[in-house]
């Protein structure tokens, strides 16, 4: 039981943890996006 108890509490922090590293990655594309626009909307004027 206690060895039930001590893998459920990893797979909770690995998926917290996997969700925070998500959410990072996703900040980051959106950022290359917006620079990847930009640049797009300089080379039009």
């Amino acid at each position: 039981m206690k060895r039930l108890i001590a893998l459920l509490g990893l797979t909770c922090l690995t998926l917290l943890s996997a969700c925070n590293t998500v959410q990072g990655a996703g900040k980051d594309i959106e950022k290359g996006g917006e620079k990847i626009q930009g640049a797009a909307e300089d080379a039009k004027k």
